[in-house]
């Protein structure tokens, strides 16, 4: 572990240093964390979260006044830290996929034989409108081309015979499954590949032309055997979340959510690169994006013959600075950083886990376990007065009138599982079970994933209380003596295949993925025994606490009391199943184990001054590509294309604009002028740990967002 403590003796710092009394955190985490201008907001006591490791006092310090203030890298499986370091295509991928499209796609044919023999196992009308798109495409016409329809068939055979016709005889053209005028036949919709024709496809074209189901990436099966199938780069992005930054960057390419892997979801307020794979698509055509993207750039191209999955990760490398540091003495910062780095903290499920809104996600769990669905929905939908008035008047909209079609025009489309639920409700009113299983699946897990956390974070605030932080006790769940990364892959992989059939909703979610469990399997865990503490086996870094499941065992001690008694206040057993639906109940989950303690790795730390808030005080990854790059072109161009442009940029409506501003201006710092201080850190954590249970050792504060906009 490296400390630094950089401070330059011209800038005075003992006067910058002040008494910290009235700051009291007790006081104001009772307090202002439960409520910012009358809006009600989960508060850590409410979840669990109540001991901290040191008994050393806080001191004052802003978290993310600046979305730049928390830099994110994520650490992928092999422990390499992931950074954007280029934005150019390699050599070896340049051009080349156009050139082939341009000599193979673009040449002069005649399609009459192709027309006929598609009326073999089709019909004249459809022979009709193909013949009439080839036409449109062969012409050379720069009008829009817009995709046909043929005609509805409820043969599955004959659909396939179709595409499988398009994919051989008429490469320049895709096609993909539509709904048909009845449940029981469907349509083949024929489009311009967008990859083979000047890059025309879907890209222009409204929504309400092509309904509401996007291209897919059928047609992409002409593909080069000796290339890998899936496209590898990283992403980065500034102020948005991983699905957000995918959503925008799939609707660019034409091809579904489901065609990109990621590891892991990186919060959304800070600037973060992450590792991503899509589905045989061009890095060219990735590379064209970063001229028309605000927020998002992508880079470091290269082909791989896997996709990412969920988890598929060690961790993350976090730098993040505290701005308006206030504290008694430098003495005092000194020393909660240097507790920090050798004791670690206590690994609490982080106020993310549970939602940012006014019905906490583990409530919603709770109902799901119950198999109260009514109620469940209802807390979905319900008004929030934490939430923007426009989403706010959405929910009160629907509440007063029940009307489905008028709030689905009013609620934004990143509200995933309310429309999910609304659009079901539609189609069969009254079924709630059936309109929570609309929600993506992942999405819809992640409610029971957060009352096994909120169980999980009571636990080892009992543990903490009962025996402290120094000794492992008779009973204690503990992780054997086995390499950590063997057991981190074992223990993911079986979780990963269950939950990555959906995109993740990331708007809810923390920087880390879902599937949260660095969980030692239970082969690989033991209760601590009398021969375990006389012969000292084990050290308080090793103890783990369940997060309940059916494959789990519990402490031996008092500390497995808890779960149940908390379950049984709220109506729930561990044990057995009160209702038939085995993805809402725990007795049909696996569960999985979590470290109680967890220490910072490659620890640094370093205070510094400044006067101008708006000022970055670390580099992002774009940062260097500017330094590095030719500063009379190249450098222009990133700048000109830099996060930080007031400009609005192609594709980027009003609503995204203020948004930006709103998350720019919620934090900032009114004394701009006046020297600060502010301490920078830097380290790295495992997947599923929050960064912010680190900074809440350290500060002895609320990591609440409603409790840091008060410090300003």
């Amino acid at each position: 572990m490296k400390l630094n403590r950089t401070v330059s003796s011209c800038l005075r710092l003992p006067s910058l240093l002040k008494p910290y009394s009235s700051f009291h955190w007790t006081t104001t985490m009772a307090t202002t964390a439960k409520s910012v201008e009358g809006m009600k907001t989960v508060d850590e006591a409410d979840v669990g979260i109540s001991c901290f490791i040191s008994q050393l006092p806080g001191f004052r310090g802003i978290l993310k006044q600046r979305y730049a203030d928390f830099i994110v890298n994520e650490v992928d499986i092999h422990g390499n830290v992931v950074h954007l370091t280029s934005l150019d295509l390699p050599p070896e991928m340049d051009v080349k996929a156009e050139d082939k499209n341009k000599s193979s796609d673009n040449e002069p044919q005649n399609y009459t034989s192709a027309i006929e023999s598609f009326k073999s196992i089709s019909n004249a009308t459809d022979a009709e409108r193909l013949e009439t798109l080839i036409n449109q495409v062969t012409s050379g016409t720069d009008d829009e081309i817009l995709p046909v329809v043929l005609d509805p068939s409820s043969d599955k055979s004959k659909r396939t015979a179709i595409h499988n016709f398009v994919k051989e005889h008429l490469k320049f053209l895709v096609t993909d499954t539509v709904d048909g005028p009845d449940s029981t036949s469907k349509c083949i919709r024929v489009r311009v590949n967008s990859g083979a024709h000047n890059n025309r496809g879907n890209r222009s074209k409204k929504r309400k032309e092509r309904g509401d189901k996007p291209f897919d990436s059928r047609g992409s099966e002409h593909w080069p055997e000796h290339v890998g199938k899936f496209l590898r780069f990283h992403l980065y992005k500034e102020n948005k979340d991983t699905q957000e930054a995918l959503g925008l960057i799939g609707k660019m390419l034409g091809v579904q959510p489901k065609s990109f892997g990621f590891s892991g979801t990186k919060d959304k307020r800070s600037v973060s690169t992450q590792c991503v794979t899509v589905f045989k698509q061009q890095a060219s055509k990735l590379a064209a994006l970063n001229k028309r993207l605000f927020g998002i750039k992508v880079g470091d191209f290269c082909q791989v013959k896997e996709g990412l999955l969920l988890g598929q990760l060690m961790g993350n490398r976090f730098t993040i600075t505290l701005r308006g540091v206030v504290a008694d003495s430098e003495e005092t910062i000194k020393k909660s950083a240097e507790s920090l780095g050798k004791d670690g903290f206590i690994n609490y499920f982080g106020l993310q886990r549970f939602g940012s809104g006014s019905v906490p996600t583990h409530h919603v769990g709770a109902a799901l376990l119950k198999g109260e669905w009514k109620e469940a929905v209802d807390m979905i939908l319900n008004p929030r007065e934490t939430e923007r008035h426009v989403v706010n008047d959405a929910r009160e909209y629907y509440k007063e009138t029940g009307d489905i079609d008028g709030t689905l025009r009013q609620l934004p489309r990143y509200l995933v599982a309310e429309r999910a639920i609304l659009q079901c409700l539609k189609k069969c009113p009254g079924n709630y079970l059936q309109a929570l299983k609309g929600i993506p699946r992942t999405l819809r897990m992640m409610y029971v994933h957060s009352y096994q956390s909120y169980l999980w974070n009571n636990a080892a605030s009992l543990r903490v209380k009962k025996y402290g932080t120094t000794q492992v006790v008779l009973g204690d769940l503990v992780s054997t003596k086995v390499d950590a990364a063997t057991k981190m892959v074992d223990s993911l992989t079986s979780e990963h295949k269950e939950n990555n059939e959906e995109a993740l909703d990331c708007d809810q979610v923390d920087d880390t993925a879902i599937v949260d469990l660095p969980a030692e399997r239970s082969d690989l865990v033991k209760v601590v025994s009398i021969e375990d503490l006389e012969a000292g086996t084990y050290s308080t870094i090793d103890i783990v606490l369940p997060l309940p499941g059916s494959r789990v065992i519990y402490p031996s001690n008092d500390i497995a009391e808890i779960y149940h008694d908390l379950a049984k206040k709220d109506g729930i057993s561990l044990t057995d199943s009160i209702h038939g639906v085995k993805e809402f109940s725990i007795t049909s989950m696996t569960g999985g184990y979590r470290r109680v303690f967890q220490k910072p790795i490659d620890f640094e730390w370093e205070l510094l001054t400044y006067t101008d808030s708006n000022k970055p005080l670390a580099e992002t990854d774009l940062d260097r590509i500017a330094m590095t790059v030719d500063k009379v072109g190249s450098a222009e161009e990133v700048e000109d294309e830099s996060m930080n442009s007031d400009a609005n940029p192609p594709g980027t409506d009003l609503k995204d604009q203020t948004e930006r501003k709103e998350d720019e201006t919620d934090t900032g710092n009114p004394n701009s002028e006046q020297t600060q201080l502010a301490l920078k850190m830097a380290l790295t954590l495992p997947s599923s740990c929050y960064a912010t249970m680190a900074i809440r050792e350290l500060l002895k504060t609320s990591t609440s967002v409603a409790y840091h906009k008060t410090l300003n």
